[in-house]
């Protein structure tokens, strides 16, 4: 069963405040603020309530960077709607699923990132839409990732 997933890259200037993820998947891993879609609820709406539920945060306004379609042999199986928010710097919120921590650009593959998150973050500086699909092995090594608009 594949699971829809809205997350959310906040960027200040050259930084982004990422999460250090508490739990599984991708535990101790930095990764954008997001989660699963309510029933009834659209990407947008899910990425506006995870904001706010995960940080305190609610920016003006979001820009639909892409789309990251991840499959696997076994449960991880993904279709994730990626936005981006533009947000003033303030010092970084506390949060109940992980630690938030402003990380510069220059510094993101000097941390535990999963290989997907780092190319959609170079699109992201860019303001480049992507639509990205991405196949796993059975413990979840990427095999291949290929983005559908810039083949």
């Amino acid at each position: 069963m594949r699971k829809i997933a809205a997350f959310i890259i906040l960027k200040c200037n050259d930084e982004l405040l990422l999460l250090k993820r508490f739990k599984e998947p991708f535990k101790g891993y930095y990764v954008p603020v997001g989660g699963k879609l309510d029933p009834n609820e659209t990407p947008l709406d899910a990425a506006i309530r995870e904001t706010f539920e995960e940080t305190g945060i609610r920016p003006e306004h979001f820009t639909y960077l892409g789309t990251l379609f991840e499959v696997s042999p076994v449960e991880y199986n993904w279709l994730t709607f990626v936005y981006l928010a533009e947000i003033p710097y303030q010092p970084a919120p506390e949060c109940n699923e992980g630690i938030l921590e402003w990380i510069h650009k220059d510094n993101l593959k000097n941390k535990l990132t999963p290989e997907t998150d780092l190319h959609i973050y170079e699109k992201a500086f860019r303001l480049q839409p992507f639509a990205y699909s991405a196949r796993y092995d059975a413990d979840l090594n990427l095999l291949e990732l290929k983005d559908e608009l810039n083949p």
